[in-house]
């Protein structure tokens, strides 16, 4: 029988990827032997966690800089030879189902999901061998949130997808075809309303970066701000289905806990000394120093002509294939922005004393806090900050759910004058969405905030038509919200998939 690439499910979870979290490897998993105590399932809870790692030769956050921020209009990088995997997906190849971050990210996110799913079946048959009914239920909740939030992402990137609520095996998975997009949400959405009832509202100290209950409620924003947004594609994570009022109230939870606050100083937010601080809702937690245990993803940004001069080993992009910032970005960034130095490197001096015109993300970069390669960077990857809350509330009153146009300009000038920026008023759905773009410039939101709002295919075209230089990239229809489903998923049983139009 051909191999099933779909449930790639490691035996043997990966070596730690948590700040604070003991995740030594664990063998047999759901063999005779395991799950008998607390500790079993600590591990494996913890092996979720590690599907958020390295594999490979990139992380977790590596597929959001490819598939996400590589797409948008915030990098331009059409490839001199146009052979690397962001060159296809910047210039909207429709041949790339076989390309290996499309693979991958099907890949590790399903690995994800099974493992979820082990923890969670062995929970049923075998929980009680934990001791503590609310320490089961925690992971329970654990693995749910961590369930829905590859869940999430996996509709957000190839729209309907197999749906598993249980471990299945390869022969099983053979019977099982795509999912509707709305019956993969309402398994999102029940998950998240189990992490949310059962979890604390922050974790601390130890537990510092496992999953809370308004981390949850962050998340579920943006899956009901997401499913309200207009149905450009058939199959894609938009359902037009006006959930915006239900969004505002788990954001109006997060910011009414008071356990959140924008800091004074843009850059501290990314400071490798400052992690955990007051922005951060929640982030992906890493390391360095030792393998599987870093980060690979700020080596995505950089080019490899700096790193050869400021950084003691190889890595960052090649001349040929840089993820260059586009001059559209740059260009919106008004004098004074206070965030454009903490973001971009746009120059710097070669070997040969040469002034370089560089122009990559700068944000999570520190020379002084470099690991022993480029795969151990130890800063955490943020996924949902409080900022982002605050402006996501903002979009749900400009969509219409209950709030006024005062409180709009309110969050929006919060952000402005940190960045030293003057106020503005009576904002719009277009002025919320570039002041986004500025705030978040290299944490790959903006790919997500033009789909939910419907303007990706305008604003693709329009940024095509200003900055495709180089005449590479292909003209955006509504196909090209969500990607191909990889070719190895189509080639393991013919008939059970059906390819994404477009590709």
């Amino acid at each position: 029988m051909k191999k099933i690439f779909l449930l790639i499910f490691v035996a043997s979870f990966l070596v730690a990827c948590e700040d604070d979290l003991d995740l030594a490897p664990i063998s047999q998993v759901g063999s005779n032997g395991f799950f008998t105590n607390a500790g079993d399932f600590t591990q494996a809870v913890n092996g979720i966690y590690a599907s958020l790692g390295v594999t490979g030769n990139m992380d977790y956050p590596s597929l959001y800089v490819i598939l996400d921020e590589s797409r948008s209009d915030n990098i331009y990088c059409p490839g001199q030879s146009g052979v690397r995997d962001w060159n296809a997906t910047n210039n909207f190849l429709a041949t790339i189902a076989t390309l290996a971050t499309v693979e991958t990210a099907w890949n590790v996110a399903f690995n994800g999901i099974m493992r979820a799913n082990t923890v969670l079946d062995q929970l049923q048959a075998n929980g009680g061998a934990i001791g503590d009914a609310t320490l089961a239920t925690q992971f329970e909740a654990e693995a749910k949130f961590l369930r829905a939030f590859f869940y999430f992402d996996l509709v957000k990137w190839y729209g309907k997808v197999p749906l598993f609520e249980t471990f299945v095996t390869p022969d099983e998975a053979l019977q099982i075809p795509r999912a509707e997009v709305a019956d993969v949400y309402n398994l999102i959405i029940s998950d998240l309303d189990f992490a949310i009832s059962n979890l604390p509202d922050v974790q601390t100290g130890a537990n510092r970066g496992r999953a809370s209950a308004l981390a949850a409620k962050g998340i579920l924003a943006r899956v009901y701000l997401t499913r309200s947004g207009p149905q450009l594609h058939p199959d894609g994570p938009c359902l037009a289905s006006n959930e915006y009022d239900k969004a505002a109230l788990l954001l109006d939870d997060i910011i009414g806990s008071n356990q959140y606050a924008m800091l004074d100083d843009f850059g501290a937010i990314f400071d490798y000394d400052n992690e955990g601080n007051a922005e951060i809702v929640w982030d992906m937690q890493f390391i360095g120093g030792s393998v599987g245990a870093g980060g690979y993803y700020p080596t995505e940004y950089y080019d490899e002509g700096w790193a050869r001069i400021n950084l003691p080993f190889p890595g960052g992009n090649p001349g040929d294939g840089s993820k260059r910032i586009s001059e559209d970005l740059i260009n919106d960034y008004e004098a004074g922005d206070l965030r454009f130095d903490e973001t971009f490197l746009v120059d710097y001096v070669d070997e040969n004393g040469v002034t370089v015109d560089a122009q990559f993300f700068n944000k999570f970069m520190d020379v002084s806090k470099a690991g022993g390669d480029r795969f151990n960077w130890s800063l955490n990857y943020p996924v949902l900050r409080y900022t982002d809350v605050l402006l996501l509330r903002a979009e749900c009153t400009l969509q219409g759910a209950p709030g006024s146009q005062t409180e709009v300009d309110a969050a929006v000038n919060a952000v402005r004058q940190r960045a030293g920026l003057g106020d503005v008023s009576n904002v719009t759905l277009d002025m919320l969405l570039d002041e986004r773009r500025r705030e978040f410039a290299g944490e790959n939101l903006r790919w997500d905030d033009l789909v939910r709002t419907g303007k990706v295919v305008d604003v693709m075209n329009s940024f095509i038509a200003s900055d495709d230089d180089d005449n590479k990239m292909q003209t955006v229809t509504s196909d090209f919200v969500i990607y191909p489903i990889p070719q190895k998923q189509l080639d393991v049983k013919l008939g059970l998939y059906q390819q994404n139009p477009g590709y």
